[in-house]
């Protein structure tokens, strides 16, 4: 039975909160470690041959035993050390964590070492950005990598090819889990998208459409109120919640309020001046990210 409800944190850190189906709410909303404790964890930098080439990525796992692995979708500042960051702390949960450069195509990472001088008001700022997005749009390139990357863990001792893969994006990397959990349905478990640019779209390939193929056991959707500036309001999300709703997707949405980018250490400063990143709302993202797993990759 599919349900919705509206909760609010005492401190008011956090705007409204929309739940899709109740029982994802009560168990996703279980934190606490994966593995009971933080693990010791090795990183190594690979390549994975690719249908369009080979890709430079980051393996990092811990150094003991066979986990379930995860595949991470950077931001568009792409495969850097804040993102290296990301996978080692959630290797350290006791997970075999992917972390790939989407812009192989172009070049290898790391495109910024850190991204937090960059301009978003800087004509030639953003126009470094161009020929990198545009190296990963066409129709079916995601699709392909996808592939490619759960074939790469599935080949490797530390990954437990028994347990389901997890995905997790930021920014433009949230449309990218939706894409990964369509086009791998049968081994992705769950899904974890942060500030997700562009996850309802008029487009026929907007992301939200791809519902329908995802059969992840659970999903998480942190929304920034300002992550799409362009439509205002909560019809923006009607037709991702409607559409996971319909298909009985176990699905839990979170709208903060913090900026677009909040999870991310080294994001450029806002138009006011101010840190796009808020630790007190990055954590509390984290901790819904590793209850996510701990759920949906048994």
């Amino acid at each position: 039975m599919i349900d919705e409800k509206n909760d609010q944190r005492q401190d008011d850190d956090l705007g409204r909160r929309d739940f899709v189906t109740s029982v994802a709410a009560g168990v996703v909303a279980a934190a606490g470690t994966a593995s009971g404790a933080i693990l010791p964890v090795t990183e190594k930098d690979v390549e994975i041959k690719t249908p369009d080439g080979t890709c430079d990525a980051a393996f990092i796992y811990p150094e003991r035993g066979s986990h379930a692995g995860v595949i991470i979708w950077t931001d568009v500042f792409g495969l850097r050390p804040s993102m290296r960051g990301i996978g080692k702390r959630i290797a350290a949960e006791g997970y075999a964590v992917l972390v790939p450069n989407p812009y192989y195509r172009v070049r290898k990472a790391p495109m910024w070492e850190d991204a937090s001088g960059f301009s978003f008001s800087s004509q030639e700022d953003r126009a470094k950005l161009t020929p990198l997005t545009a190296s990963i749009s066409p129709d079916g390139t995601i699709e392909r990598d996808a592939v490619a990357y759960v074939e790469f863990l599935d080949a490797q001792k530390q990954v437990n090819k028994n347990r389901k893969i997890g995905t997790q994006g930021y920014c433009m990397g949230g449309p990218l889990v939706m894409r990964t959990c369509a086009a791998v349905p049968d081994r992705i478990g769950a899904g974890g998208s942060f500030h997700g640019g562009s996850l309802v779209t008029d487009k026929p390939n907007s992301p939200h459409l791809l519902v329908p193929k995802i059969k992840a056991r659970r999903m998480y959707f942190a929304i920034s109120a300002n992550d799409d500036p362009k439509q205002q309001g909560d019809n923006k999300w009607k037709p991702l919640r409607e559409i996971a709703a319909e298909n009985r997707l176990v699905a839990e949405f979170e709208v903060y309020k913090a900026q677009h980018g909040w999870c991310v250490p080294d994001m450029p400063k806002g138009p006011d001046g101010n840190p796009i990143y808020n630790k007190p709302d990055a954590e509390h993202a984290w901790s819904k990210l590793v209850a996510l797993y701990k759920a949906g990759l048994a």
